[in-house]
């Protein structure tokens, strides 16, 4: 097939740092490329893919850069002709070509926007656009609108290392943005709670220094470390030496690659349960969710009893970049 795939323009693919969708977008260009298809990237000029790139011309997102990057995919589509355009960005960059017969394919990684949903819906003349969400949390808010399916994201499990065990002290890690919703106090709760040593990698949005100055920063020493933003090889090395990855959110995961990470280095989860969470984590096998950090706490106990290897079969059996992509062929062939 000749595929066209949109990502937004302001983190190139793959991303180096932070970029969970920009990653996503990545596995599945090159897992599409080995089965034979043909696919054209619409995305950051600094990404570095196999496909051809279509680079936007702009990485912002005003008015006008929004109509320039729409209007560079529809000159590129009119000039050649696909069977599929998949959009990980914007759903704007597709209003031109709304009306056509080219079928789309909108993939919402985020908390989907119904007004738009609709008028897309509208617009593609209701047969043309069809929609999937990264869980069913994002679905099932899109599916009284329009057709919807879900498909999840995935990892390339060659990029991370496989520990059948782990060190008696090893630690716990937060990795993820640091910022209020995403826990980290909670996770510096935790470990203080059971005495277990926590490393927290991420980025610190400049608007959340304070939060980290005021909630993080006094408790760091020898038992919790913050170890600044990570690469994908730094990433690796710090999830599978972990005795658990922890996830003690405040807000609705609409997925949550990082648990997929961890669990592909054979690390349990434990989260909170938010969003997507109860459909990334099975109870027991790859980790715990709970209802509150009080009780999740109490799993921490638990963690040896989960077996690594079973986390690692478990998530390669429903996240690999190959289940995948096959599922959103899968999407592709229905048009």
């Amino acid at each position: 097939m000749r595929i066209g795939i949109t990502a937004d323009p302001e983190i190139a693919v793959p991303p180096l740092f932070y970029g969970g969708i920009e990653r996503i977008i990545d596995m599945i260009v090159v897992e599409l490329l080995s089965l034979g298809h043909e696919v054209t990237l619409f995305a950051n000029s600094e990404s570095s893919v196999n496909s051809q790139l279509i680079p936007y011309q702009s990485s912002g997102n005003s008015l006008k850069d929004v109509f320039n990057n729409s209007l560079l995919i529809k000159k590129t589509i009119n000039s050649q002709k696909f069977d599929v355009v998949h959009s990980f960005g914007r759903l704007a960059y597709l209003l031109p070509i709304m009306p056509t017969k080219i079928p789309k394919l909108m993939s919402y990684q985020r908390e989907p926007t119904i007004k738009q949903i609709k008028r897309g819906h509208l617009l593609s003349r209701k047969n043309s656009l069809h929609f999937t969400g990264c869980s069913n949390y994002i679905t099932n808010q899109i599916k009284p609108h329009a057709s919807a399916e879900t498909v999840y994201n995935g990892v390339n499990f060659d990029k991370y290392a496989f520990s059948a065990a782990v060190e008696g002290d090893a630690p716990f890690v937060f990795l993820g943005r640091i910022e209020p919703i995403k826990g980290v106090h909670l996770a510096v709760e935790m470990a203080i709670k059971t005495g277990k040593k926590l490393i927290i990698a991420g980025n610190i949005p400049e608007f959340y220094t304070l939060y980290f100055n005021e909630k993080i920063k006094p408790f760091l020493g020898d038992q919790i470390q913050y170890v600044g933003a990570v690469n994908d090889i730094q990433k690796s090395e710090i999830l599978s030496k972990a005795a658990a990855l922890l996830m003690p959110i405040l807000w609705d995961e609409p997925f949550g690659i990082v648990m997929v990470e961890a669990m592909a280095c054979g690390t349990p989860v434990l989260g909170l349960n938010r969003g997507a969470v109860p459909e990334i984590v099975v109870n027991g096998i790859t980790g715990f969710f709970c209802n509150t950090v009080n009780e999740l706490t109490e799993r921490v106990a638990e963690i040896k009893s989960i077996n690594r290897f079973s986390v690692l079969e478990m998530t390669k059996s429903r996240f690999s970049a190959q289940v995948i992509t096959q599922q959103y062929l899968k999407q592709y062939q229905q048009f």
